[in-house]
């Protein structure tokens, strides 16, 4: 006769980890990265008695964990992809509000420098407007410094957020080695799976994702772990730590590395994608690094051209004008690896010509190759070809090289920091023009002279002796130059050189109305229609503290097109600095809304199929009390048939 008991008692134990299985799910509906539980029965084979098979009652299994695996590394891939792009949001909007605030921003104090130059250009002998125009010169260099201030801020931030993502990492995959080492232990014990260690480690694999890009591949030993490009994390039950090194060839840059064999050996940021170290290691090569050097250029090429026109002034006691603001040079940071003696030099050499770039510059023991950064396009250059420009910088040898050497050129990085109002005394301002031109009221044709300008060839010699210009009607011709000097003619942009004439005998020019003539570095221009004998004196501006004509030269830079290639005016550039990080902003925060809606997709796809749904479970612990004591009524008529067996007995 077929066992009843043994059958009933394997119904109450079914239902018992039916029930104990239940009661976990329910307990852990919101425990994150749980897997809901199923108990798996399978039939007793059943017993031949002749006249058919009867049963033996169940037997449970398996406890099975319900996950989806496909749905599992989707999950993992999307966490990646989405904590990258919040990361480098939440990062590039700092820049965005920073320079989008019209109180911290550069076009305010930009416009306020410009109208202390017009005010001196109304006022050209007043100390006040001189005064009110070095103000506004000292709150500009403070607001570039005050911005070169904050985005060095943000890059130390960048350094910190690296070192914590670091640690962080090591933190999960120590936790992942040593759940892979518990997990097999309790696999190879019971030949079961312990279902609540592998949400564990699934759930430490998710948050890993957070910080990296996370492949998983399954082995005998457990979840082997590689992040990035495929850098290995963790191999069984044994995790490799990762640490934070100072790059070699910046000190103020960290980047991530791992010690194999004793030696140090750094991961290339491009390897190091998704997740948060991901985002922060592409927001700063592309966003952070790119502003700081934008920046560094506007405030390069608004000192240099400023100098430029400075210079070319004379100021209140009689002396050429000098720089105006500090330029700063390029940064160049030699590898710590470099050998003893070797050296280069950079110069900006073109203001106009100067990109956002940094460049490495490094030999291999035949040929220099100059790099830009961060696009990677290489130009390679031999000995007799230093020195070298590209991109408006001369670089050259200070030392010999050796093969691997390398060094790490920043053109503008410091532009911005390094700004500074050179000019401390208001009569140093060089307003006026060192030459002044007259033409003799007995002059009897209608020819009239310019007020003139000086370029950068200019030197007080020019005119250290009055330059007069006699008209020839005969020829058409005008002499009078000084002795051995070159003259040049520009007419409607094309300029002739004439060169200086052998004395005894005079240098003499055919004459154009409206051409600039040119010589010494002295600039006028005779129009009109001059008589026989006319003559225009060129001289020194002996008593020239109320003019203004280089200051109305210095206003119109305000506007004029003087950097990148004649393009952009100091606004123009400015401008397009903060369109640009306003429009990746967007474009991050956009990518981010959407992969962040991607990433819940997946997640309620997943917790759909493996979360735990209470109105099931309710269901299911019906089910399993019915089953329970159903069980224990089969065990109650075994009782009462074993009742009745013994009374017949007796």
């Amino acid at each position: 006769m077929a066992n009843i008991l043994s059958i009933a008692q394997s119904g109450l134990a079914a239902a018992q980890a039916g029930l104990a299985t239940t009661g976990h799910n329910i307990a852990n509906q919101a425990t994150p990265g749980y897997s809901r539980q199923l108990v798996i029965q399978a039939s007793v084979g059943g017993q031949n008695f002749g006249y058919g098979f009867i049963g033996n009652g169940t037997n449970v299994q398996t406890i099975q964990r319900v996950y989806n695996e496909f749905l599992g590394s989707q999950a993992i891939a999307g966490q990646g992809t989405a904590s990258q792009l919040a990361t480098y949001y939440a990062q590039i909007n700092k820049i965005n509000n920073m320079i989008a605030d019209p109180t911290t921003g550069l076009t305010p104090v930009l416009a306020d420098f410009f109208k202390g130059v017009q005010d001196l250009v109304a006022n050209p002998a007043a100390a006040p407007s001189r005064q009110a125009m070095l103000s506004g010169a000292e709150s500009l260099a403070a607001r570039f410094q005050s911005m070169a201030g904050q985005l060095q801020g943000m890059q130390d931030g960048v350094n910190n957020e690296i070192s914590s993502a670091v640690t962080t990492i090591n933190a999960y995959a120590k936790q992942v080695a040593q759940l892979n080492e518990a997990i097999s232990k309790a696999q190879n014990g019971t030949g079961q799976a312990p279902n609540d260690l592998l949400d564990q480690r699934d759930l430490i694999v998710s948050e890993l994702a957070k910080q990296t890009k996370v492949t998983v591949l399954k082995q005998d030993s457990g979840y082997g772990i590689f992040i990035g490009n495929g850098q290995p994390l963790v191999i069984g039950h044994s995790a490799r730590e990762l640490m934070t090194v100072t790059s070699p060839t910046d000190p103020k840059r960290l980047q991530v590395a791992y010690i194999d064999n004793g030696n140090t050996v750094i991961l290339p940021e491009s390897s190091l994608i998704g997740g948060n170290l991901g985002g922060l290691f592409k927001y700063r090569s592309e966003t952070l690094d790119t502003m700081q050097n934008s920046l560094g250029r506007i405030a390069i090429g608004l000192a240099s051209t400023f100098n430029a026109q400075h210079k070319l002034g004379q100021d209140q006691n009689g002396a050429l004008g000098g720089d105006f603001f500090s330029v700063a040079q390029p940064l160049i940071n030699p590898s710590e690896n470099n050998s003893p003696g070797s050296g280069i030099a950079a110069t900006i050499s073109n203001v106009d010509a100067l990109t956002t770039n940094d460049y490495r510059v490094s030999y291999d023991g035949t040929n220099y190759k100059v790099t830009r950064l961060p696009d990677n396009t290489s130009t390679n250059f031999a000995d007799a070809d230093l020195p070298i420009e590209m991109d408006g910088v001369t670089f050259s040898l200070t030392g010999a090289l050796a093969a691997g050497d390398e060094f790490i050129v920043k053109p503008t990085v410091n532009g911005a920091s390094s700004l500074s109002v050179l000019i401390k005394d208001v009569a140093a301002i060089a307003a006026g023009t060192p030459i002044r031109t007259t033409a003799p009221a007995s002059n009897i044709g209608n020819g009239a002279i310019s007020a003139g300008k000086i370029n950068a060839a200019f030197t007080a010699a020019t005119v250290s002796t009055p330059v007069t210009l006699t008209y020839d009607a005969t020829t058409g011709t005008l002499s009078g130059f000084p002795e051995g000097m070159d003259v040049t003619v520009t007419i409607n942009g094309v300029s002739t050189p004439v060169p200086a004439a052998t004395p005894p005998d005079l240098t003499t020019i055919a004459f154009t109305a409206g051409a600039t003539i040119s010589f010494g570095g002295a600039e006028v221009q005779i129009s009109g229609t001059p008589g026989e004998g006319d003559k225009f004196t060129i001289s020194a501006n002996a008593n020239g503290v109320g003019d203004n004509r280089n200051m109305l030269a210095l206003g119109e830079l305000q506007t004029k097109k003087v950097l990148q290639d004649g393009k952009a005016s100091y606004n123009d550039a400015y401008s397009q600095v903060v369109s640009l990080i306003g429009n990746k902003t967007r474009e991050m925060q956009s990518n981010s809304l959407a992969e962040a809606t991607l990433l819940k997709q997946i997640q309620t796809a997943q917790q759909s199929e493996s979360g735990v749904n209470l109105d099931e479970e309710a269901t299911n612990l019906l089910r399993y009390q019915q089953a329970y004591q159903a069980s224990g009524r089969v065990m109650q008529a075994v009782s009462d048939m074993f009742d009745v067996l013994i009374s017949i007995a007796r």
